[in-house]
């Protein structure tokens, strides 16, 4: 049987993180272990997990030297020992069958690594426009700034609320993310992991908070994803970019 690691990169999410593993728990399949890796944080967050590990024997904690996703969703990766790696934010939800949708992606061979058409959501609203949006350009991101691997390849540009996967192995070999890269370390990941197959966005649907939406507003929102897109495409450095797009909790 096809085991499935999921990695959960966390830093101050006690907010967040108990309904992500509340559903988690309804998987059907069960993931073979679930992994938080935690940057440093100052909430209840580690409190939370560890309380929680008597009844989630699969549910694990390790700990990242930097608050840094790319970096911590590596080190998680390398104490994962399932044959494939699901990447989940801790805002975001599954649906219960994700795991038996993730294997039958990967069962493909040409097929390197996948992710889900993410609907961003609320307490009380659904922000359509911007979920479309998000939905689109995984497909014209490549089609703009990596033509060739668009048509060649089929690179698609996933990000991480869509709850990438991959193969372990491959993302062993390729080097996995960038450690210490800031900000848009999925797209740069998919240009990694295209070397050895399309990259899929499935046609299925996760949930992941509006929390950024909430904070900035509809149109300054969007205005940033697309204007750090679009910057990220011609080689502008993520480090610089990493001030236009601050991290909400």
């Amino acid at each position: 049987m096809i085991s499935v690691s999921i990695i959960i990169p966390t830093f101050n999410e006690e907010t967040a993180l108990p309904r992500t593993l509340r559903l988690i728990r309804q998987l059907s399949p069960a993931p073979y272990e679930v992994i938080v890796a935690d940057g440093g944080s100052t909430d209840r967050t580690l409190e939370w997990v560890m309380a929680k590990q008597p009844e989630m024997p699969y549910l694990k904690l390790v700990q990242s030297e930097v608050a840094c996703r790319a970096t911590q969703m590596n080190r998680g990766a390398r104490a994962a020992s399932g044959d494939i790696l699901c990447f989940l934010h801790a805002d975001t939800t599954l649906p219960d069958d994700a795991l038996l949708v993730i294997r039958r992606t990967l069962t493909d061979t040409r097929t390197a690594a996948g992710g889900f058409i993410s609907l961003m959501r609320g307490p009380l609203r659904t922000c359509w426009i911007t979920s479309f949006h998000n939905y689109i350009k995984s497909y014209y991101a490549p089609l703009l700034f990596r033509p060739h691997l668009f048509f060649f390849k089929g690179a698609r540009l996933l990000f991480g609320d869509q709850v990438i996967f991959c193969r372990r192995e491959q993302f062993m070999a390729c080097g996995g993310y960038t450690d210490g890269l800031p900000i848009m370390e999925e797209a740069d990941l998919m240009l990694k992991l295209v070397r050895y197959g399309r990259i899929r966005q499935v046609n299925r649907i996760v949930e992941s908070s509006d929390r950024r939406v909430a904070k900035w507003g509809f149109w300054r929102a969007n205005a940033i994803y697309l204007y750090v897109g679009f910057l990220w495409g011609v080689g502008y450095s993520p480090e610089k970019l990493k001030r236009f797009y601050a991290d909400i909790r």
